[in-house]
């Protein structure tokens, strides 16, 4: 393991001088949640707090993305810190006095939490600017829930690692399948694949009283639920990470009424381009024939623009490993292969760097609903340490 001189302690004063501010702005995007593409006054919120810490700023960078641009002593090296920004189309539960205003919209991952830690990150970062060689670059990510385009590509595409460019990246995200006290990464893979699936099966609708003179949907798709689970069990081998999943299903109007189509919407997701492509036709497969089966016709379609595989560049894993180990209440975990998908992946593709999870799951506070759950919610408590995990990577690697 290499030797990490820097002191990785010395900020969490600063840390806790804006900590009760950074949970203040946790909060009210909370409380205002906003979808992909349309987080205007979540960008708004951002681009003003960062020039208050005299940061320079770029507003709507590849849609509504934010650019804070802190400006090291001799800017030969850049280094991206990176938060997402958007919300989901979950109706909140939680009874909570910064629960969500917008109805049907909700935070349910963390992504409020995201920024308010980039920002304090951003506030430290600006109070120690004279001990920066290196640029630090704020890279406030919208629409990362998209799951096709997302927000990085047009951030990209727009010049958001360039002028100057961007060495290295870095992510933070919270996470509650790890408990507080825990950070949690790996070297190499550490995100899959997330392709979305969409299947429309057209059939012949009837009255309910009568299925003998119909061809109904909702039997087929029955049928292909159960035959598409077990692509997973019977075809690929049990050794490769992989997950497919029917997360939607919409057809009919009555209860006597057989509908003429329904639709499904899924995920697959995986790590290997092989079992990519096998999965994707044996989806395609199985739907059209359990439909001809029983006279139906099917319409099988997967995005084209899902997410890569989010990799860690295994050296620098291996110094933010031994960084963030030596912070005070905390101890980094291996978090293993995570089915989820990130749109943080773009960003490593580009500049190498590392994504690491910050565990909040707390069971004594009662807080232990997994990411995209209506009652998820964080141990604000312990935002602190993400924040303080932000500022070590940016001194570390703009010094190094």
């Amino acid at each position: 393991m290499l030797s990490i001189s820097m002191d990785v302690n010395k900020y969490m004063a600063d840390v806790m001088e804006y900590n009760n501010k950074m949970i203040e702005i946790r909060r009210k995007i909370h409380e205002n949640p906003e979808l992909s593409y349309n987080e205007f006054q979540t960008a708004k919120i951002i681009a003003e707090t960062l020039r208050s810490f005299n940061i320079n700023v770029k507003e709507n960078v590849g849609g509504t993305g934010v650019i804070g641009l802190l400006k090291g002593t001799d800017g030969k090296t850049t280094i991206g810190l990176r938060a997402d920004m958007d919300a989901l189309p979950v109706l909140e539960e939680n009874n909570v006095e910064y629960k969500s205003k917008n109805n049907g919209v909700m935070h349910a991952c963390g992504h409020d939490a995201h920024v308010a830690m980039l920002l304090c990150a951003a506030y430290v970062l600006s109070k120690h600017r004279n001990e920066l060689k290196g640029n630090i670059k704020f890279l406030f990510q919208p629409a990362e829930e998209d799951g096709g385009e997302g927000g990085a590509l047009p951030m990209i595409e727009a010049g958001a690692l360039e002028n100057p460019h961007v060495d290295h990246v870095f992510g933070l995200h919270i996470l509650n399948d790890f408990p507080i006290g825990t950070i949690a990464l790996k070297p190499g893979p550490e995100m899959a694949c997330p392709d979305s699936l969409k299947i429309m099966i057209h059939g012949k609708g009837g009255h309910g009283s009568d299925p003998a003179n119909t061809i109904d949907p909702i039997f087929v798709g029955s049928q292909i639920i159960n035959a598409v689970y077990g692509i997973r069990s019977r075809y690929i081998d049990q050794k490769e990470p992989v997950t497919i999943s029917i997360c939607s299903v919409h057809s009919g109007t009555k209860d006597n009424i057989i509908p003429d189509d329904l639709i499904m919407g899924g995920t697959v997701r995986t790590f290997n381009e092989n079992i990519r492509s096998k999965i994707k036709k044996l989806v395609n497969d199985t739907v059209k024939n359990i439909s001809i089966a029983y006279g139906a016709s099917a319409e099988i379609s997967f995005k084209d623009n899902a997410y890569p595989v989010t990799y860690n560049d295994p050296e620098i894993t291996e110094e933010v490993v031994k960084l963030l180990s030596g912070i005070n209440g905390i101890k980094v975990v291996d978090s293993g292969l995570l089915l989820g998908g990130e749109d943080v992946s773009r960003f490593l593709n580009k500049a190498p760097g590392t994504y690491y999870f910050l565990g909040t799951k707390n069971d004594a506070k009662g807080l232990i609903y997994s990411n995209h759950s209506s009652k998820f919610d964080v141990d604000e408590d312990y935002l602190k340490f993400g924040a303080l995990s932000h500022i070590d990577i940016a001194m570390y690697f703009a010094n190094k």
